[in-house]
This record gives C-alpha cells, sequence and structure tokens, in this order.
C-alpha cells in the first residue's frame, strides 16, 4: 500500500492563537457594523436546495468547508487540520481541526462532515459525479473521515473544497441528513459569523454577528482559504431593488458596498472620491439563456438549434453593460473564453442569421405553442437579456409572454416542471462565473443529469459518460480532447446558449480594506480604516 502524505498538518495550528478577535469596543456601533446591499435578498439560507450567489454568500459567513483555495486554485484545509491520500489515490483520510464548534456550541464531528458532504453530492453536479466513484463515506473516529473511491480521481479534494453551483458547507449531521431536494430552514453553522433568525425578514433584509467562538486556520486569506478574521461585529444584508436607492445610500455612507452596480450608475459613483469601483470576479461572467427540456417547444432539440443560429452576443452584451466595449467580449463557445477549452470559434453554429433560424424553426415544425420567458426585473446583470431574449422570439414567429418577476419569485417558479398554462415556463436567463464554467464537471448548464440536474432538467448520456471520462483523465491534453467531444455534443443538443462574456462592477466605500476582488472574503478580513 502506498501511503503518502499530502498536507502538511496543521502543527501551524498553533499559530492561529495570534488570530484573537479584533479590538472593537473603541468604535460605535455603526463602525462595527458592516452594511451591504447585495446583488438579490436572501431569501433561502439552505445552500444547497438553492444556488443563488447570495445564498452561497450567506454560507460563507455562517458555515464553513473541510478545504479552501486560493486565487491559484491551490487547495488549502480549514476545517481540516490535514489529510493523507492511500491506497493508491483511492482512499482519502481526512482529520478535522481540534476544538471546532457549531453555533449552538456542539462540537463539529466527521459525522457532521460526511452527511454534509453526501446531501451536497446528492444533488450538486460536481458533487454527483464525483460521488459516482465514491465507494464509501466511511468514519474512522469523531475527528477523522475516511472516503473510498473505486478509483484515483485527481480533482476529488477540489470538488469538496470548491464545490461549484453550490459549495460542499458542513452543517450539523441532523440537518445534513434532510433530503437535498427539501429546503431546510435551521442555519445553524460554524463559520466566522452567525446567523440571526430573530432578524430575518426573507426577501429584506438578513443580520449576522461575529462567532466569538470561532477558530481560524492558519495562513493568510486568500479568496476561501487561510484565515477568516471577522473584524466587524454585525453583517447587515439590506435588500434595495431600486438601483438609485443603492447608488445613494453608498454616497450617503449608509451602505458600505453595493455588491453589483447597474452600468449607467458606474460612472458617477467613480467619480465620487470616497467610492471604489472594482470588478465582482475578476474572471468575469458568462450569460447563460436556459430552456426547459421538459416542455414544448424546447423540448424539441431542433428547435434549440434554431434559436441557436438567431442569437448575436452583441446584443445581449450591449444590454448589459450600456455600450462599454471595455466590459464584455463575444465568446461564440460553450466553455468561457481564457479558459483551457474555451475560444470564440463557434461561428458557423452562432451566425446570428434570422434568417436561417426562421428557416430551421419551420422545418423543426414550431406549431405556435407559447413560450414563457421568466426575467427578473430587480436584476440588472440579468434582467436585460430577457427583454432581448423576447424580442428575439417574436422576431423569429414565436408566440411570447414576458413574464417579469423578483428573483425570489423566479428562482421558485423555475422548479415547476409543469406545462406552461399550468405555471411552468419556457426560458430564463442568468449567469455563472468564468472560474465556474471552464470546467465541464462543474459548467451546471452543460450537464446533462436529466431530472437530477439543474433546472431545465437537460438530460444527455453521452454528455455524462464524456464528463467521466474527463475526470479520469491522465493529463491536459487527454482532457482537452475530450473537453472539444463535450463541446460538440453540447452544440448538437444546446442544453443552454451563451450570451457572451462580461464585467459586472461593483463599488463600496475606501474606508474599507481588505477587500478581495471575486473572493468570498468580503465577510471576512474587510475592516473600516
Amino acid at each position: 500500500m502506498k501511503r503518502r502524505n499530502v498536507l502538511r498538518s496543521a502543527a501551524a495550528l498553533g499559530a492561529t492563537a495570534c488570530f484573537s478577535p479584533p479590538a472593537v469596543f473603541a468604535q460605535s456601533a455603526r463602525e462595527r457594523t458592516l452594511r451591504v446591499a447585495p446583488l438579490t435578498a436572501l431569501s433561502s439560507v439552505d445552500t444547497v436546495f438553492n444556488t443563488s450567489l447570495v445564498t452561497t454568500n450567506h454560507g460563507y459567513a455562517a458555515y464553513d468547508t473541510l478545504f479552501g483555495f486560493t486565487g491559484k486554485r491551490e487547495i488549502t484545509p480549514q476545517m481540516a487540520e490535514g489529510h493523507i491520500v492511500e491506497d493508491d489515490g483511492r482512499t482519502y483520510v481526512i482529520k478535522l481541526r481540534e476544538g471546532l464548534k457549531f453555533h449552538n456550541g456542539e462540537p463539529v464531528r466527521a459525522q457532521d462532515a460526511i452527511q454534509s458532504l453526501k446531501r451536497w453530492a446528492g444533488r450538486e453536479t460536481f458533487g454527483q459525479t464525483i460521488a459516482k466513484f465514491v465507494d464509501d463515506w466511511g468514519l474512522v473516529n469523531d475527528r477523522t473521515l475516511r472516503i473510498k473511491l473505486t478509483q484515483p480521481i485527481p480533482i476529488f479534494l477540489e470538488a469538496i473544497a470548491r464545490g461549484s453551483a453550490s459549495v460542499p458547507f458542513i452543517i450539523p449531521e441532523h440537518v445534513a441528513k434532510t433530503d437535498p431536494f427539501t429546503q431546510v430552514t435551521d442555519a445553524t453553522g460554524s463559520g466566522p459569523y452567525r446567523f440571526v433568525r430573530e432578524e430575518f425578514i426573507p426577501g429584506q433584509r438578513a443580520v449576522y454577528v461575529r462567532n466569538k467562538d470561532y477558530i481560524p486556520a492558519s495562513g493568510p486569506a486568500d479568496w476561501t482559504s487561510g484565515a477568516k478574521i471577522a473584524h466587524f461585529e454585525r453583517l447587515e444584508w439590506q435588500a434595495m431593488p431600486e438601483q438609485a436607492t443603492a447608488a445613494a445610500a453608498l454616497r450617503s455612507g449608509e451602505i458600505d458596498w453595493y455588491e453589483q452596480v447597474q452600468p449607467d450608475l458606474v460612472p458617477s459613483l467613480r467619480a465620487h472620491p470616497q467610492i471604489r469601483i472594482g470588478n465582482a470576479n475578476p474572471t468575469g461572467f458568462n450569460g447563460i439563456l436556459r430552456f426547459n427540456h421538459l416542455q414544448a417547444p424546447f423540448n424539441n432539440q431542433a428547435i434549440r438549434r434554431a434559436i441557436l443560429l438567431a442569437v448575436n452576443q452583441q446584443d445581449y452584451m450591449q444590454a448589459l453593460t450600456g455600450g462599454d466595449p471595455t466590459s464584455y467580449v463575444n465568446c461564440r463557445s460553450m466553455f468561457p473564453c481564457g479558459t483551457p477549452h474555451g475560444a470564440d470559434t463557434a461561428v458557423q453554429q452562432m451566425p446570428a442569421d434570422l434568417s436561417r433560424a426562421r428557416a430551421a424553426l419551420r422545418a423543426a415544425g414550431y406549431d405556435g405553442a407559447k413560450v414563457v420567458v421568466l426575467s427578473p426585473s430587480d436584476v440588472p446583470t440579468i434582467h436585460p437579456m430577457g427583454e432581448v431574449t423576447a424580442d428575439l422570439l417574436k422576431r423569429l414567429g414565436m408566440n411570447v409572454e414576458f413574464a417579469a418577476m423578483d428573483w425570489a419569485t423566479l428562482v421558485a417558479r423555475r422548479a415547476n416542471r409543469e406545462t406552461t398554462d399550468k405555471g411552468g415556463w419556457s426560458i430564463f436567463h442568468t449567469w455563472a462565473a468564468s472560474s465556474i464554467l471552464g470546467s465541464p464537471v462543474e459548467h451546471f448548464a452543460m450537464r446533462g443529469l436529466g431530472s437530477k440536474g439543474w433546472a431545465g432538467w437537460f438530460g444527455d448520456e453521452q454528455i455524462e459518460a464524456l464528463t467521466a471520462n474527463w475526470t479520469t483523465a491522465a493529463n491536459d491534453a487527454a482532457r482537452a480532447e475530450v473537453a472539444e467531444g463535450i463541446q460538440q455534443r453540447a452544440f448538437e443538443t444546446v442544453p443552454f446558449i451563451h450570451c457572451g462574456q462580461f464585467q459586472i462592477r461593483t463599488a463600496y466605500r475606501r474606508s474599507l480594506t481588505g477587500m478581495v476582488e471575486g473572493g468570498a472574503a468580503f465577510m471576512w478580513n474587510l475592516r473600516r480604516a
């Protein structure tokens, strides 16, 4: 049996003693509070059931992960003290750091971690792929996990460190036993902040207070890795659907951070002497047009291909960015440009040709079935895509109903698998960071998991088989070959349409220091100068 030590044990754990709670008693209550206008209001605290960015950010505040990852995608221990790999890469033994506690005072055990991973892997696309190679989610003792695989999986640690559409946060065992397709409301975690249920107003306001029992990991903070230091006593997330209201609140100092800024507000905020403008994620975001694959008309592959022929990324990008050419690129590819498998080369598959699209639509047998386009009116970085699509489909001669609603309502409605006359839907839009969609196994919009997959429920056994091959590929060249096969199959089946690649701006007061663009670190390590 080959046995090798992969990560240094956190003998450096003793170093965490230097990360004592910051002295905040000389500050006023306002100075000890970080106020944020999030992209959307928090409506769910279940990070497996709900994959919205605001729910994931809630997870990074209230929960923690076994491992973290740096901006260079290096994996580091977080809740884990370290790990070893046995049996030629088929067994992972992970030991938890000593003294970890949930917010209710109960110790964090290996049983909690195993059940949390199993729940995450029961629904999330990356997790489902990894779970197919797990022979046993086992335990050694209360602090030690032993996970046995059927074969070596080089990306196993990366999977449980960062997940994809949802993150494998560790929650109490009794909560994690809930079916992953049933929403939980218990937000007990072990992270640097504790969720204050008494002050939670779903869809409006979320409040967190510093967890005084939290023991940070060692090392410098870098994306989701390293020491997570809560310098603020209190976090307040206040929904501000009116963009001008949020901008005014940032100018006046009523809030400290405006998470995602509407493009036409960027110039005035940039000119303010007390405000900084940055990128919400340096890797960029990718617009997604998602079909409902269960119901007509988009259960017809030929009709989906007809829409692909018509889409002009330039229209979407202009609408999203206010025409700022520095904020977007056209990327006719199923993978984001700038990632190993993405390049703007699919001109034949995406010619933006309305005449060809109309002809293809007729040939596919479109019969006038109603198309319901869901669009979140409270999300300025998504809503314009819905407007562009509704107009495009009308120009193609389709029977279109444009349904504008807030994001929370859209997320609830997109779970409806019925026909449009029974509250169902046909298309919705969203976006995802290039750091996620660059990997076939994480590309939730392209995965063919069917009823167990992302809303829209695209199923394709060939894509799933190729994804499994990519997961176990021995080197980059082999992965690239498999990824090209996945991409070509996706252009045939059209699980989604890529609407272009763009930047979203964020704005915050200059008094904040420690901001990490694109990282989840806005809940920790930020402090007021």
